[in-house]
């Protein structure tokens, strides 16, 4: 295992750094060293570490979120108001629906199956998002309008929105009963999340207040609770809706709003924790891409991406009626939805393990949306932010 973590770091690192020089995303090299070291290609990297891909995947997932809630000020966040809500699930919404109508005619899917598919495909990828919108407050980008963080927190709601339809849309297929009482479980998960990181990060910044301690122990106890209430969901599940990972930017998001000053300290500390964190994800999501699922598919999938994608923007657009943003703004909130890899990851195979119809193919889209949507769109956000987006005075997180 220990070599299969030194190829990753060295490799991952240096292919990284490679499409950065030639003015590309990083992830695109990382993703790319997943998919060859990975078991369908290479075969380099040793199995015990792939049984424990989805946990380390998950922990690089939560230090990027912990920063996000560290950088994500309070009052940002109010100034955008109706338009961040309808971020959190109406492009999810819209793109579903965009299944449920394509995939028929494309795939040869039953309605069931069609929105099994759209459940997969329609959640942005917080992994490839929230770094990119972070590096947009860094560098004072659309922070007049609080772009950035619209996007950052939208993403991450997006995310509970639909992994709730997904699994309400699995357990009918497998012969269960979808409930009405099951859409109930998303404003829940979502509200017990925030109240559950909300109040952690009152009694941690409580702790801080009364222990002195340094900055590094600071962050061990931020990142142990972290882990604690990711582990708290799943400890809640099939009792009531929780979602950890929301939870987790709740907690940095109240540490921010009381101890300004601390938050930005350990901002910057879990800024150097990520270099290490992006290289290990994005490689083992690579590594969990099957290339040979992608060229038996044929041309159907990639249309179907397409197509959905087409319908997400238009919820986007919807989201920000009646704003004050510009067109080129609200354009580039558009292209900044459109990223997928970490979910499709996660999700994308379980409708095969469960034995449902049409579950190859719902993994073969799923992995051609990480291929298609997390390169395409993280060099999208990287080459049009500075034609697209005001820049105003640059915020120090």
């Amino acid at each position: 295992m220990l070599f299969s973590l030194a190829i990753i770091f060295l490799v991952g690192s240096l292919l990284g750094k490679l499409f950065e020089f030639f003015g590309l995303p990083r992830l695109i090299g990382m993703l790319l060293t997943g998919v060859v070291l990975g078991p369908y290609v290479g075969n380099v990297i040793a199995d015990p570490l792939l049984y424990i891909s989805a946990d380390l995947r998950q922990i690089a997932l939560i230090i990027i979120l912990t920063r996000a809630g560290l950088s994500l000020n309070l009052s940002d966040l109010r100034k955008v108001g109706r338009p961040a809500l309808l971020m959190c699930f109406v492009p999810a919404t819209l793109e579903i629906i965009g299944t449920l109508l394509l995939a028929p005619q494309l795939l040869g899917f039953s309605l069931l199956e069609a929105a099994i598919l759209g459940t997969v495909i329609a959640a942005v990828s917080p992994a490839v998002v929230v770094p990119k919108m972070l590096g947009l407050m860094q560098k004072g980008y659309g922070t007049r309008k609080s772009i950035p963080q619209m996007v950052l927190a939208g993403a991450s709601v997006d995310d509970v929105y639909v992994i709730v339809l997904f699994t309400a849309f699995t357990s009918l297929a497998g012969g269960g009963d979808l409930r009405p009482t099951a859409i109930l479980t998303v404003p829940i998960a979502i509200g017990m999340g925030i109240l559950g990181g909300a109040l952690c990060g009152f009694l941690l910044t409580t702790l801080f207040s009364r222990m002195h301690m340094r900055d590094t122990t600071k962050v061990g106890i931020l990142l142990s609770v972290a882990f604690l209430l990711v582990s708290v969901e799943q400890a809640l599940e099939g009792i009531i809706g929780f979602s950890g990972l929301l939870a987790v930017m709740a907690l940095g998001v109240v540490v921010q709003h009381q101890k300004t000053k601390v938050a930005e300290r350990l901002s910057r500390k879990f800024s150097k924790m990520w270099v290490g964190a992006e290289v290990l994800l994005f490689v083992l999501v690579g590594a969990s891409v099957n290339i040979q699922y992608s060229t038996r598919a044929g041309i159907a999938p990639v249309v179907l991406i397409m197509g959905t994608l087409v319908f997400r923007m238009v919820g986007v657009f919807i989201s920000l009626m009646h704003t004050n943003l510009t067109k080129n703004e609200k354009i580039f909130t558009a292209i900044a939805y459109t990223p997928k890899a970490t979910v499709q990851a996660a999700i994308g195979g379980i409708p095969l393990a469960l034995g449902l119809p049409g579950g190859e193919m719902i993994l073969t889209v799923a992995v051609i949306a990480i291929i298609i949507t997390a390169p395409i769109g993280a060099l999208l956000i990287d080459k049009t932010h500075p034609v697209l987006l005001e820049r105003t005075v640059r915020n120090t997180l």
